[in-house]
């Protein structure tokens, strides 16, 4: 099957909580995982530690969120592994392509992420509509910057 696009690496994975001091006290304190930035967002119901392992383009983010509104959607601390982000070098070619395919998105469409990148999420489930979805997984796909675009053109 031709794919008009290439998923080149684990972006990140994001692992949600109702105590995001719990969870960075492991990745930080005990783990020793470099808190790299923060993100907070009303839309998103999320506040979270961005945290790095690695450097350039092997670097995996590891993602602490806790939710504002514990009532409210999305609720990002359930499941506790919320999702996994994938880089990819087209994001629009693969979202029209997965699209045609059968693939359900979850609402939102492609748009800013926390760490700036342009991000769509695979629903976790199918439907009438989109028979496929992410098998009970949340899946982010992640534009990847132009440089690891150019770095993994070989693949």
């Amino acid at each position: 099957m031709k794919r008009p696009f290439k998923i080149l690496g684990v972006q990140q994975i994001a692992i949600g909580g109702t105590d995001k001091a719990k969870l960075a006290h492991l990745w930080t304190e005990l783990l020793g995982v470099q808190k790299t930035g923060s993100f907070k967002s009303e839309r998103e119901n999320v506040d979270e530690d961005i945290l790095t392992i690695g450097h350039g383009h092997d670097a995996v983010e590891i993602d602490l969120m806790q939710p504002l509104d514990e009532e409210k959607r999305p609720r990002v601390h359930v499941p506790p592994l919320n999702h996994i982000g994938l880089w990819v070098d087209d994001l629009v070619a693969a979202v029209a392509w997965l699209t045609e395919q059968g693939l359900r998105f979850a609402p939102g469409g492609i748009r800013k992420g926390a760490a700036g990148h342009d991000v769509c999420f695979v629903h976790p489930k199918g439907n009438d509509e989109f028979p496929f979805g992410g098998e009970g997984v949340l899946i982010e796909l992640v534009q990847a910057p132009f440089d690891l675009v150019s770095a993994r053109a070989e693949w």
